[in-house]
């Protein structure tokens, strides 16, 4: 990804804010027209004193009144520009992150499962912070100061050409420094924000897995994996700092010399009588304001490099694998739950490359019939929750034919199709919000006594009373609700949308035996007319299925009830036994 694509992608959200741009823009031009004018006003005066004690007080009055008036101009003109620019940044970080944001939603799940979780925050966050400080930085010093460049090189033309050629002559030199230093910090800015997502993903998993880390006594060893990316950090920090912060000193030794030349040849002009003092003197103020945007923008060098660096890291999210965000065009209502797949084939990869070389469902078909319990198991790894990832159309089979009531699921919608499911997974999550709004996520038009009845079906009722306020306890990570009670909410949530069909992996997980035998009642009569996958270890809880599927390196090995197999003594019966 070039740097000059990076730009294009940048100002593409630029031109939302053109209103701002073009008044910012005003705004630099009035702003150095007033500066520059100065100089010419503080000559005027200059010529004016004659000798001392001759003084032409007529022409100095008026000279003073016109630098107050240019002064109160430029004043004005940078605060209106500073506003416009403020706004100009904070909108276009605003639509990037959004966007950045929203892009995460259309990931494809193989991404996200490829790809570290506190990276891609880093990029939405810290990035987007840095790419903010950059971006103003950069309006506030490039508008003036390339405008400042251009109009003192006209005054300076029209007042002597020859001074200012000399001046031009010189300015190559300043340009070369600043720029054969800024690609070298580039690089090194780039690899500081990488290791700000590094340094990002850790933390996440630190306190992810805190109680792991503490059970296995790995805090010393977290530490030093904590202590090795901050190090890469700080060296890459200091690599780009250093290159960055030469630019400013030596932008400004090489205007020194401008500064230096205007003032030995203007001097030899005066002496000739070629040009007055007072114009000598508005030279050398040009000379300095001609400099000092070259100063200037060297000084943000490094904010430039860094916030170019960040834009790249968040665009990276815009050409990540994304899902088309409405599948297919046809809707699915009403079904009935027959589902069938049809000779499927699906592989991986750990990094999340193309290539996809680990095979992990090989020619895998079934069928189901509408209100059948179908029950998934084998050893870890087998390829269990794969299918319910690819029933859900969360992966793509890379070939085969998976339908719902005869319809190919890559032809219905995303909505429609994940709509007609009812999931409870082993990883419970809530949203934060209370536990009305937490139960209703999937149907937020339900009545309080429908989300009551759900939740006393699910034995989850009598544990809510008990919190500080009942349904309206705000569930936040520091709610002190067990993994138990999370997975109760959860469950409730999925009776309460009355799906056309269930999806229960490992559900009940993480309660405890007592309260799973009174949910497995629930869910029974729940599953009642509907279709049902069910992935699980504990084998005790799936013997009412109607077809128990037995898969083993991703094909299904054996299939039947549950005597069926047991008559049959092969693989289902070793997991029956070994699991007690």
């Amino acid at each position: 990804m070039t740097d000059k694509k990076v730009r294009g992608w940048l100002f593409g959200y630029i031109k939302a804010y053109r209103s701002y741009v073009i008044l910012s823009l005003i705004c630099a031009l009035i702003n150095v027209a007033a500066t520059l004018v100065i100089p010419v006003f503080i000559g005027m005066g200059i010529d004016g004193i004659l000798s001392k004690g001759n003084v032409i007080w007529d022409e100095i009055y008026p000279v003073m009144l016109m630098i107050g008036g240019a002064t109160l101009i430029a004043a004005v003109s940078a605060y209106i520009m500073g506003i416009s620019n403020n706004r100009i940044t904070i909108g276009v970080v605003k639509d990037i992150r959004r966007d950045a944001f929203d892009r995460l939603h259309g990931l494809t799940i193989s991404y996200i499962d490829t790809h570290k979780h506190g990276d891609m925050i880093s990029r939405v966050i810290s990035d987007a912070d840095a790419l903010s400080d950059g971006l103003l930085m950069g309006f506030s010093t490039v508008f003036t100061g390339g405008l400042s460049i251009l109009g003192t090189l006209g005054f300076m033309f029209s007042v002597s050409a020859p001074i200012a050629a000399a001046v031009v002559v010189v300015t190559p030199i300043s340009l070369f420094v600043a720029g054969f230093i800024a690609k070298r910090s580039y690089k090194m800015f780039l690899a500081q924000s990488e290791d700000r997502g590094e340094q990002t993903s850790l933390m996440d998993e630190a306190l992810f897995d805190l109680r792991t880390i503490k059970a296995f006594s790995q805090e010393e060893r977290i530490m030093r994996d904590y202590d090795d990316i901050s190090e890469k950090l700080k060296n890459d920090s200091l690599g780009a700092t250093f290159f960055s912060s030469i630019t400013n000193p030596a932008t400004r030794f090489v205007n020194s010399l401008v500064y230096g030349a205007v003032g030995v040849i203007g001097a030899l002009f005066a002496v000739k009588g070629s040009i007055t003092v007072g114009v000598l003197t508005c030279f050398l103020s040009y000379a300095n304001q001609y400099t000092k945007p070259f100063n200037e923008i060297s000084g943000v060098v490094a904010e430039l490099q860094n916030a170019i660096a960040c834009a790249k890291r968040i665009m990276e999210l815009s050409y990540a694998d994304t899902e088309d965000v409405h599948g297919g065009d046809t809707v699915l209502t009403d079904t009935n739950g027959k589902v069938s797949v049809e000779k499927i084939y699906f592989s991986y990869d750990d990094d999340g490359k193309a290539d996809k070389s680990k095979a992990l469902i090989q020619d895998l078909s079934l069928t189901v019939e509408p209100g059948s319990r179908v029950a998934i198991v084998g050893p870890t790894g087998a390829g269990k929750s794969t299918i319910i990832n690819l029933l859900m159309r969360f992966y793509d089979v890379d070939s085969g034919t998976i339908r719902v009531d005869g319809k190919d699921i890559n032809t219905l919608t995303h909505d429609s199709l994940r709509g007609v499911y009812g999931m409870v997974l082993q990883e419970t999550w809530l949203s934060e919000g209370t536990v009305r709004e937490c139960i209703s996520y999937g149907r937020e038009d339900a009545t309080f006594d429908e989300i009551v009845a759900a939740c006393k079906a699910c034995h989850a009722h009598e544990f809510i009373m008990r919190l500080e306020s009942g349904y309206d306890t705000v569930i936040r990570d520091d709610s002190g609700l067990s993994e138990g009670m999370r997975q109760l909410l959860c469950i409730a949530r999925a009776m309460l949308s009355l799906p056309q069909m269930l999806i229960l992996d490992e559900a009940t997980s993480s309660i405890d035996a007592r309260t799973e035998l009174k949910i497995q009642s629930a869910f029974s009569a729940m599953m009642v007319g509907r279709t049902s996958f069910i992935v699980a270890h504990r084998l005790k809880t799936i013997e009412s299925a109607d077809v128990i599927l037995v898969m083993k390196d991703g094909r299904v090995i054996e299939q039947g009830s549950h005597e069926q197999l047991l008559a049959a003594g092969g693989f289902y019966k070793e997991l029956y036994e070994a699991s007690g």
